[in-house]
């Protein structure tokens, strides 16, 4: 559309420039919210280059919005103050089931070039430890963390332990769960397998694993972006294959170690799985001591 100012009053042609500049520049500007997996600092750390990248291949801007913790973000996403996020596959699920506009993007391929994790349980003592009090203590990430209650209740039922009868606390981050676990002040504690492995090195042992699930993924809110803008996000990233190219490795080798392995298309379907393993699963919102 051209616009001939000269046809038209000054001031009508100002209010028409300044009104279509406006819808531009909120139509392409966005916010972020990573999980908050580790420290505020680390996390945003990890995704401003990832997020510079999205700003040169697709003209949007994006803004990082931290959150203290999952239930939060979710609240967000739902209340229209995030637009795009990355999640885990049960943050997805439980967002997806309350709220239909919540639209996976992509998949984020593990270190194996996979798009699939695994949960860990893990100790740095006895493969079936107990306190001193005799009953074990096992550290949980979030609620609504994958690796958090529900996989922790799956792979100790495999051990025949009933969760609600040991004692468990969330401390929030999967680290903090595994470093808790180096310090001796729980006897066990599941986390997301890839980062319980930093920590082998200092004594942290997994016991046992979950099946594979779906890799973490973008997630977009279709109630605040366009299609266009989405299927943009999704070409940018996908069209990567650092995996494949050394060219592209280099490229994205000071992204976060959870987004610079590349990506696939993801689907509503992919998530099928953790549907079936969440089934009727009570998750307490609170630890139990």
């Amino acid at each position: 559309m051209k616009i001939h100012c000269q046809k038209l009053p000054v001031v009508l042609f100002l209010l028409l420039f300044f009104s279509m500049m406006g819808k531009s520049t909120s139509a392409q500007n966005y916010v972020f919210a990573p999980l908050p997996m580790e420290e505020p600092d680390s996390v945003i750390r990890q995704y401003k280059p990832f997020l510079a990248h999205l700003e040169r291949e697709t003209g949007f801007h994006f803004n990082i919005s931290y959150s203290r913790d999952y239930a939060e973000l979710l609240r967000k996403f739902r209340d229209g103050t995030v637009d795009i996020a990355y999640l885990g596959p049960l943050p997805y699920v439980e967002l997806k089931a309350a709220y239909p506009a919540a639209e996976p993007v992509v998949h984020f391929l593990e270190k194996s070039g996979k798009a699939k994790y695994t949960c860990a349980l893990f100790t740095a003592g006895e493969e079936n430890p107990k306190s001193k009090s005799g009953k074990a203590r096992i550290a949980l990430t979030q609620p609504l963390s994958t690796c958090g209650y529900l996989a922790a209740d799956a792979l100790l039922e495999q051990q025949h332990i009933d969760i609600e009868r040991l004692h468990y606390r969330y401390l929030g981050k999967h680290d903090e769960a595994a470093l808790s676990v180096v310090r001796g002040d729980f006897e066990w504690g599941a986390a997301k397998a890839a980062i319980a492995r930093r920590y082998e090195n200092l004594g942290i042992r997994i016991i046992r694993e979950t099946a594979e699930l779906p890799s973490f993924s973008l997630i977009a809110n279709t109630s605040r972006m366009p299609q266009q803008h989405i299927d943009a996000i999704r070409q940018a990233l996908i069209k990567l294959r650092p995996q494949d190219h050394p060219a592209d490795a280099s490229y994205t080798v000071t992204w976060g170690e959870n987004v610079r392995h590349g990506a696939i298309r993801a689907t509503d379907a992919d998530f099928d799985p953790v549907r079936s393993m969440r089934k009727n699963t009570r998750i307490p919102e609170q630890g139990n001591y």
